[in-house]
């Protein structure tokens, strides 16, 4: 029987949700394969779990559904969820001091969302000029 983990991770108002299993080293985002997914940047940020994994990634087979939010904050929201099912997978306390020490936010999701705009102004901050003359 084989081991299935599901994990997940979110990034503002991106959720994804990661699956992994026993397998050949695939990585697979909304089913597209992750050599072509996204942009450049957002495709480093996702390897960055993998690489600190090593040769370990070549043994499983990683499935991620993500949704809502911008490219970036689905690439984070996806490299949290990668990470903590690689963790739950190979039950491994060295690699998960090695995320914490890399970045934290690989296993602890980022809480921070923007500012709702108010009122009276064209942003969150940013209010209606007043003339002094």
């Amino acid at each position: 029987m084989t081991t299935v983990i599901e994990t997940s991770g979110s990034r503002k108002t991106a959720v994804a949700r990661a699956t992994i299993k026993e397998g050949q080293g695939r990585i697979r985002i909304n089913g597209i394969p992750l050599e072509i997914y996204g942009t450049e940047l957002a495709r480093m940020k996702i390897m960055e779990p993998l690489m600190l994994a090593g040769d370990k990634v070549s043994k499983i087979d990683v499935s991620v559904n993500v949704k809502g939010g911008g490219t970036m904050g689905q690439a984070d929201a996806i490299r949290t969820a990668i990470s903590r099912a690689i963790i739950a997978y190979f039950k491994d306390e060295e690699l998960a001091n090695a995320f914490k020490e890399f970045d934290r936010t690989l296993l602890v999701n980022d809480v921070r969302m923007k500012l709702p705009k108010k009122p009276g102004g064209r942003g969150a901050r940013k209010k209606k000029q007043k003339s002094y003359r």
